[in-house]
């Protein structure tokens, strides 16, 4: 890759820092996190991400599909049938995340424990 055209996120108009929006925004990382899991429907993805709306899933997996991270699969049924999955970047980049996820998780005690002793001082 030519060097002048090398991507960086830290570079204002970068397409890149779209992308790295799209993957950590509240409900990008969560449905790749999920879909890192398997295949899903919309509504059971939807039940599996709890809390976000039919609306901001769809544009969510509408980016994710867009940069190339979701497979959006139509099959001819009656009704017809969509399934979601991670293409083979998505792979790489859902397993990154899920690393994130499993670690903020183990690490909960010690974030608590910081998010109340930053709050008596405030």
């Amino acid at each position: 890759m030519d060097e002048e055209f090398a991507a960086s996120v830290f570079e204002r108009n970068c397409a890149s820092r779209g992308v790295l929006t799209d993957i950590t925004g509240r409900w990008g990382s969560l449905a790749l996190g999920a879909l890192h899991e398997g295949a899903f429907r919309f509504n059971a993805l939807r039940r599996r991400v709890d809390g976000v709306s039919e609306k901001m899933l769809a544009q969510t997996l509408q980016a994710l599909e867009r940069d190339g991270l979701v497979r959006r699969e139509v099959q001819a049924t009656i009704p017809p049938r969509v399934e979601y999955s991670l293409t083979d970047l998505g792979e790489r980049v859902a397993a990154k995340m899920k690393e994130l996820i499993v670690l903020v998780e183990g690490e909960m005690d010690q974030v608590r424990a910081a998010q109340e002793t930053y709050d008596r001082a405030r």
